[in-house]
């Protein structure tokens, strides 16, 4: 039966998404891209976002919403309020407000911003029986049994007066106490909306997520992977989002990888992926990983960025640089500036040899990333000009790098923190020429087996492609 007009029962909160896709759905009709072609394949259709919770509240109503219900196999009979985030079409279609009209005389309030507001009324009759109620960032209503916090949004229509919002953000408590936040669309989140989330403690967090690894595209106005990961760590760091909020990516394009490596992917900050359809259940987690991460691969392959995706849904990051900067070496100094460029600005430096020291001291929330193991030991091997076998001192000298190697080992085995640590695989290619090279390259195989048996997990990039070992 359809939930009374004063709000819903007190039967579980059910979050349903409707739709978890961009404007132009995933695949997109007209595009033969490998991610288009992919989801074709396997089966998968995206439609455009929107979210039913208790059948009462519905959050934005594009073209395609009323379609993705049936599917769903619900229905829409019972929604008493209709939050909307903006004007775009994917997001408010007047036409299905007109549909409702046809069949039900039941009451409806629609918010959202001022010239959504607007654009939908002229599609109704002036004594149809809907509430309209334009909306700005800030304003809290108590609207069909539901708190509704208004947040502000990085996104624009170009649709709307110069003097209002044109998109905005909401954050919902349903009778029970269970809060949501339904954030699409939007760039980076303004300040004054992650302030406003503040111990938030949010039981589902919708984020869109429209551009994947499209760094041209995604910008001040959508949100790519590497801005996801970015808004979930702030959310994380003023207690919005905490180890018990469901986070989910909404707004999908065909601009993000298939979806089983785009969960992968997510899963690394705690977000996930869902079906269309899916029902959520309030404290159903994806917990971020935790414990020991060895990335492996060859020259450009992609292990240090897979290894700082890892870790960018973390509040807190040292990253371990074991280069040096190799003073007068100006192709050596490039390398270094362009690993620097590419790290979040909240993330530390930290230039040393001492890995020890740092996986033995207790930095609460504080993940290390160490960049790299083979530049750690060429530069153990340097301490103790161990380079050469034919070398009378030689024996002594790889002594003591073993030695290093040895508390190196014991103190990866018995770290509390959340480590990646990144290294090449060097035993793949040809065979080195001099004495020297040899002694280098089967040392390293060993202590990537050493390391990677003392790892929970293990990963082996190839050609920007990531595989769990």
């Amino acid at each position: 039966m359809p939930a009374p007009d004063n709000g819903p029962d007190n039967d579980p909160v059910s979050v349903r998404l409707l739709g978890t896709g961009a404007a132009d759905g995933w695949p997109q009709a007209f595009c033969r891209c490998a991610s288009c072609g992919a989801e074709r394949a396997a089966g998968r259709v995206r439609g455009q976002t929107a979210a039913l919770l208790d059948g009462t509240v519905l959050l934005d109503c594009g073209p395609s919403t009323p379609e993705a219900a049936t599917r769903a196999g619900v229905d829409l009979a019972g929604v008493r309020l209709l939050l909307v985030t903006h004007q775009h079409s994917d997001h408010l279609s007047p036409a299905a407000l007109m549909h409702r009209g046809w069949v039900t005389a039941a009451p409806l309030t629609v918010a959202g911003p001022p010239d959504a507001i607007a654009a939908a009324r002229a599609w109704l009759p002036e004594d149809a029986p809907v509430t309209w109620l334009p909306v700005a960032p800030g304003e809290r209503h108590h609207l069909v049994g539901y708190d509704v916090r208004v947040l502000a949004a990085a996104h624009t229509t170009g649709l709307g007066a110069a003097d209002a919002a044109e998109a905005i953000l909401w954050d919902v408590t349903t009778p029970d106490g269970t809060r949501v936040l339904h954030a699409t669309d939007t760039g980076p989140l303004p300040a004054t909306t992650v302030a406003a989330a503040r111990d938030a403690a949010y039981d589902v967090v919708l984020l869109e997520e429209t551009f994947g690894d499209r760094g041209d595209l995604a910008g001040e106005q959508h949100l790519g992977l590497a801005a996801f990961a970015e808004q979930v760590r702030r959310l994380r760091e003023v207690g919005a989002v905490t180890d018990t909020t469901d986070v989910v990516a909404v707004h999908l394009s065909h601009h993000n990888p298939p979806t089983p490596e785009l969960a992968r992917r997510l899963a690394a900050v705690g977000a996930r992926v869902v079906d269309d359809g899916t029902e959520l259940v309030p404290g159903t987690v994806t917990p971020r990983p935790g414990g020991r991460t060895l990335v492996l691969g060859g020259a450009r392959s992609g292990k240090s960025v897979e290894a700082e995706r890892l870790v960018a849904g973390e509040p807190r990051v040292a990253y371990v640089a074991t280069s040096g900067r190799r003073d007068g070496d100006a192709e050596w100094a490039e390398r270094v500036a362009l690993h620097v460029e590419r790290r979040p600005a909240h993330w530390r430096t930290v230039e040393t040899l001492d890995l020890v020291a740092l996986l033995t001291a207790d930095v609460p929330d504080e993940a290390l990333l160490v960049d790299c193991l083979t530049l750690w030991l060429t530069g153990v091997i340097d301490r103790y000009g161990a380079w050469e076998p034919s070398a009378p001192d030689h024996a002594a000298a790889w002594s003591a790098v073993e030695t290093e190697v040895a508390a190196l080992l014991d103190a990866w085995r018995g770290t509390s923190r959340r480590v990646v640590a990144v290294s090449n695989e060097v035993g793949q290619g040809i065979v080195p020429a001099t004495a020297s090279g040899r002694l280098f390259r089967d040392a390293m195989g060993r202590l990537n087996a050493a390391v990677a048996a003392a790892t929970e997990d293990v990963r082996w990039c190839v050609a920007g492609r990531v595989v769990t070992l």
